[in-house]
């Protein structure tokens, strides 16, 4: 060990970088899931059941 200071920063500069990595993709992660919810639309004139962006993308995800 030539000099153990210098090996410490290393270190805490990987350390750094890997938790800047970690929350840049955390970010970006929750950026995409901040969509703006579209208006519910009424289906045949019902007031209780709305076919709204999340029912749609559940009933695309429930087909075999």
């Amino acid at each position: 060990m030539k000099n153990p200071r210098r090996r410490l920063s290393r270190r805490s500069f990987l350390l750094a970088l890997g938790a800047g990595g970690v929350a840049a993709t955390a970010a970006l992660v929750s950026r995409d899931g901040e969509k703006p919810a579209k208006k519910a639309e009424a289906v045949s004139g019902s007031k209780g059941y709305r076919l709204t962006e999340h029912v749609q993308k559940y009933y695309r995800t429930a087909k075999v």
